[in-house]
C-alpha cells in the first residue's frame, strides 16, 4: 500500500506546479486542483475507490464556504430573500427535477425510483464551485449572484429530502409516514438547538476567549465543525449546520474577524474537496462512452440553463435571468453523493452511475470558465444593461475615513472626525475597546487592521484616507504593508512615535507621516517664543 504521506506530498506538488502553469492562462485553479486528483488516482492506482475517510475531511471545504457565506447572511438578509430562496429555488428543484426524471424515465427506460433519483441529482448545482468563484470575482451580491446564491441555499436544503426519499425507496423497517415524522422532529431540535446556541451563548464564549489568537482561531473551528456535527447528528447535511451558525454570528460584531481568520481552512480544505473529485474520474469509462458523456453534457446544461431561464424571467430582467441560468447550468457536488447512495443500495446501474459521475465532474470543470466569462456570454443572447444586474454593495461604505486603533489617539481622531460630520469605521483587536465604543454609539468593528479581508469587507479602495493610529510600530508598520499591497495610491495617514520609526516607513512613500516627538518639539518652540522675557 502507498504511503499517506507520499500520496499528500505528491498532491501538494503536482497542485502547486500545475497551478502555476494554468495561472498562466488565467484557469482557475479549481481546474488544477481537479487534474491532479486524476493524475494522484492513476499514479498511485487509487482508481475510483479513493480513500472514504479522505473525501470525509475534503467535505469540510464546502462546510467553511458554506459558513462564511452564512457570516454574509444574517436572518433578516435571508427574509429579505424569500424569493431567491423559498420561490426561485423550489419552482428550480421540483421543475427541473421533473424534466429529467421524464427524460431519464420515457427516453431511457430507467426505473421509477431510478428516474426520480436521476432527475433530483440533476437538478443540483455546483455550491462549492459557483459560490467560490463568485466571492473571489466580487459578484456574490451582484443581481445574478444573488439569484444564485438564493437558489444554491435551497438546493442544500432539498438534499435532506433527496437523501431522505433514497432512504425510503430501500428502508422496508419503516413506514413513509414515520420516517417524514421523524425527519420532522429532528429538523426541529436541530434548528432550536442551533438557534439557542448561536442566539444566546456564541457571542459571550467569543468574548471568553478573543483576548488570546490560538484559543480564539481554536474556538471558531470548535463553533463551525460543531453546528455542522450537530445538524449531521440529526440527519441532515454538515454544510446546512455551518449555514445556520454563519448566519447566527453574521448579528455579532465578530463577523469581519471570522470570515479574515477563516479562510486559509476554507481554501485549503476545498482544495482538498476539489482533489477528490478528480480522483471520481474514470479514464476507461471516458473512452467507452465518450460520445454520450459528451451528448449528455451538452443536452443537461443546455436543458438546465433553459428551465432556470424560465423560471428566472419571472421576478428578473432578461440579462439577469441568462447570467443566472448560465451561473448554475453545471451539476453538483451533492449529485456525486446522491448518485454514489443510490449506486450503493442497488438503486441504479454502476454503468449508469459512472458515466454520470463522469458528466458530473466535467461540468463542474467547465463551469468556472462560464463564471468567469460570463458577461461576454450574456451579451451573446442580450448586451442590454438590467438595473438589478448592477452589483450591490456589500458594506455600503463610501468616502470614508477608516481609522486603525482605538487607544487615546484613535478616540480624538474620531471626536474631530464626528465634529466636522465625516462618515468613519473603526477597526480595533482588543474586544474590551470595541465594547466600549459600542456603548457610546461609534461605528467600530471587531477585526484585526493587518489582514487585508477585514479592510477589503470595509471598502477600503473607496475610503477617503486610513488613519492608522496603533501604538505598537511592529504592528502598525504590518497594517501599512497590508493597505499599500492592496493599492498604493490609497491615502494613509500614520501615526509615529520619533524620526527613526518615520524613516522606517521610507519604503511605502507615504506622504502623512505624523511623528509625536516632531509634533512636540513643534509645539514647544511655539510655546516657547509666545513667552514673554
Amino acid at each position: 500500500m502507498n504511503s499517506l504521506i507520499v500520496i499528500i506530498i505528491a498532491a501538494i506538488g503536482i497542485a502547486t506546479l500545475l497551478n502555476l502553469l494554468l495561472k498562466r492562462f488565467n484557469i482557475p485553479t479549481i481546474i488544477g486542483y481537479i487534474f491532479t486528483g486524476l493524475a494522484i488516482s492513476y499514479i498511485f492506482d487509487l482508481g475510483s475507490g479513493y480513500n472514504g475517510e479522505l473525501a470525509h475531511v475534503a467535505e469540510f471545504g464546502i462546510v467553511f464556504l458554506m459558513f462564511t457565506i452564512g457570516l454574509e447572511f444574517s436572518l433578516n438578509h435571508l427574509k429579505s430573500m424569500k424569493q431567491e430562496v423559498f420561490v426561485n429555488g423550489l419552482l428550480q428543484v421540483l421543475l427541473t427535477g421533473a424534466l429529467f426524471y421524464a427524460i431519464a424515465h420515457y427516453m431511457f427506460d430507467l426505473s421509477l425510483k431510478g428516474s426520480i433519483i436521476v432527475g433530483a441529482a440533476l437538478a443540483l448545482s455546483s455550491t462549492a464551485i459557483v459560490l467560490k468563484i463568485l466571492n473571489e470575482n466580487g459578484k456574490i451580491n451582484s443581481g445574478f449572484g444573488k439569484r444564485s446564491l438564493g437558489v444554491l441555499l435551497f438546493q442544500d436544503m432539498a438534499v435532506i429530502p433527496i437523501l431522505l426519499m433514497i432512504t425510503i425507496f430501500t428502508n422496508t423497517d419503516k413506514s413513509v409516514s414515520a420516517l417524514l415524522t421523524d425527519t420532522m422532529v429532528d429538523a426541529v431540535i436541530a434548528l432550536a438547538i442551533l438557534f439557542v446556541l448561536g442566539k444566546y451563548l456564541v457571542e459571550h464564549f467569543l468574548k471568553w476567549v478573543s483576548s488570546s489568537s490560538e484559543i480564539y482561531i481554536g474556538a471558531i473551528l470548535l463553533i463551525v465543525i460543531g453546528a455542522s456535527y450537530i445538524a449531521h447528528a440529526f440527519g441532515f447535511s454538515y454544510s446546512l449546520g455551518a449555514f445556520i451558525a454563519g448566519m447566527m454570528i453574521a448579528e455579532t460584531k465578530y463577523k469581519h474577524q471570522i470570515e479574515a481568520d477563516l479562510i486559509p481552512f476554507r481554501d485549503l480544505l476545498l482544495g482538498l474537496f476539489f482533489i477528490t473529485i478528480g480522483m471520481q474520474i474514470d479514464i476507461g469509462v471516458i473512452m467507452e462512452f465518450k460520445g454520450e458523456i459528451i451528448a449528455f453534457l451538452i443536452a443537461i446544461m443546455t436543458l438546465k440553463a433553459f428551465m432556470i431561464y424560465a423560471i428566472m424571467r419571472f421576478s428578473s430582467q432578461r440579462r439577469t435571468s441568462i447570467k443566472t441560468a448560465l451561473a448554475l447550468s453545471q451539476i453538483g457536488e451533492f449529485s456525486l453523493a446522491v448518485l454514489a447512495l443510490a449506486n450503493s443500495n442497488s438503486l441504479l446501474d454502476p454503468t449508469v452511475v459512472q458515466v454520470l459521475i463522469v458528466t458530473v465532474v466535467l461540468s463542474m470543470i467547465i463551469t468556472p470558465f462560464i463564471l468567469n466569462h460570463i458577461s461576454s456570454l450574456a451579451d451573446l443572447f442580450a448586451k442590454e444593461l438590467s438595473a438589478d444586474d448592477v452589483e450591490i454593495k456589500s458594506a455600503g461604505y463610501s468616502h470614508h475615513v477608516i481609522v486603525c486603533g482605538y487607544g487615546h489617539t484613535g478616540r480624538d481622531i474620531v471626536r474631530r472626525l464626528e465634529r466636522q460630520h465625516m462618515p468613519y469605521i473603526i477597526i480595533e483587536h482588543d474586544i474590551k475597546l470595541v465594547e466600549e465604543a459600542k456603548k457610546e454609539g461609534k461605528n467600530i468593528v471587531f477585526g484585526n487592521a493587518a489582514q487585508e479581508i477585514v479592510l477589503e469587507k470595509l471598502d477600503i479602495k473607496k475610503a477617503s484616507s486610513v488613519i492608522v493610529a496603533i501604538d505598537n510600530f511592529p504592528k502598525l508598520k504590518m497594517v501599512v504593508e497590508t493597505i499599500h499591497g492592496i493599492n498604493p495610491k490609497i491615502d494613509i495617514v500614520a501615526k509615529v512615535e520619533n524620526l527613526q520609526e518615520k524613516e522606517m516607513l521610507g519604503d511605502f512613500n507615504l506622504k502623512h507621516v505624523v511623528s509625536n516627538s516632531q509634533v512636540m518639539a513643534d509645539l514647544l518652540v511655539d510655546e516657547a517664543l509666545s513667552c514673554k522675557l
